[in-house]
């Protein structure tokens, strides 16, 4: 997609709007504990909406078990169009999918598998014509990890010259730490063939946000580009990360607000992540997110806020 022009460059979020205006999208599949909706990648193309989410149980009883495509005509209410499932990746689970449009009208699916008995993930892609034909679209791997590395939930943007890649990586070599994470930017001229650039952010000591960084939405507007991101600051925090922001500061690197979280769940432990954002064209913008319920489970919310 095109870099958004200086009046539809997306606001930072007000908190308190962004959960007290918020609707529920989708609702977990059961009222607890390790069920979750959420993980959410949208694009609006030609009017409809398009929304790609991630479904999980509880560890122990399947995990990231599918990944959906799901269409709107409002932005709100969504009916599934695709579901692709760990076992046509031979992943143990699945997590937060990316859903793109190419600049050519293609659409893509990258999808992050976690490799069976192990901490290893990586990154597959599925390519069609159509968001119907992801369905049944082949896998090949577009980002593979390594024996030291994890890779997994990317957020993709083309910024009218090339494609950028922002990714969680996780350092394998403490086995009882593999949660740690920084975020790693990558560049590539078709989507497909990435370019590792370095780390655009990484977890500040003594902070809410020291254990590890994780970018959930880009707003690409030159010098004026910025990030919502998922951080912890504690292994038990795994899975219900807050969410702050970071300003790019040049050569690809971001630098965090102070003060953060920005957002979080009034529920506890307060879980709130995975943001993403569509730039509407009078300034505004819709949001989609995954964030913790009462009952421990998560749920996908969407929030229209102005400009």
């Amino acid at each position: 997609m095109p870099e958004p022009t200086p009046s539809t460059v997306p606001a930072v979020p007000d908190p308190h709007a962004f959960w007290a205006e918020a609707e529920v999208v989708l609702a977990p599949e059961q009222p607890r504990r390790g069920a979750w909706v959420g993980g959410p990648s949208a694009v609006l193309a030609d009017g409809t909406w398009w929304l790609a989410y991630r479904l999980r149980r509880p560890v122990g009883e399947g995990r990231g078990f599918a990944n959906v495509v799901a269409r709107s005509a409002d932005g709100v209410r969504f009916t599934p169009v695709l579901r692709r499932t760990r076992e046509e990746f031979g992943a143990e689970s699945l997590e937060r999918p990316a859903l793109v449009r190419t600049p050519e009208g293609r659409w893509r699916l990258y999808v992050s598998c976690a490799t069976p008995g192990t901490k290893h993930w990586r990154v597959d892609l599925v390519e069609a014509g159509t968001v119907e034909g992801l369905a049944d679209a082949p896998a090949v791997t577009v980002l593979p990890g390594g024996a030291r590395t994890a890779v997994k939930d990317p957020v993709i943007r083309h910024d009218g010259r090339q494609w950028h890649l922002w990714a969680s990586v996780h350092p394998l070599d403490d086995p009882y730490a593999t949660d740690r994470m920084t975020t790693e930017h990558a560049t590539s001229p078709d989507g497909v063939e990435w370019t590792w650039q370095g780390t655009a952010l990484a977890g500040t000591p003594g902070t809410w946000d020291r254990r590890g960084v994780r970018f959930a939405a880009v707003v690409l507007a030159g010098e004026r580009s910025w990030a919502l991101y998922d951080g912890r600051a504690t292994a038990a925090e795994n899975w219900e990360e807050r969410t702050g922001v970071a300003v790019a500061n040049g050569n690809g690197r971001y630098t965090a607000a102070p003060d953060g979280p920005l957002l979080q769940s009034p529920h506890r432990p307060g879980g709130l992540r995975y943001a993403d954002v569509v730039p509407l064209p009078d300034g505004s913008a819709r949001w989609f997110y995954e964030a913790t319920r009462a009952d421990g489970a998560h749920e996908l919310r969407t929030v229209l806020l102005p400009a």
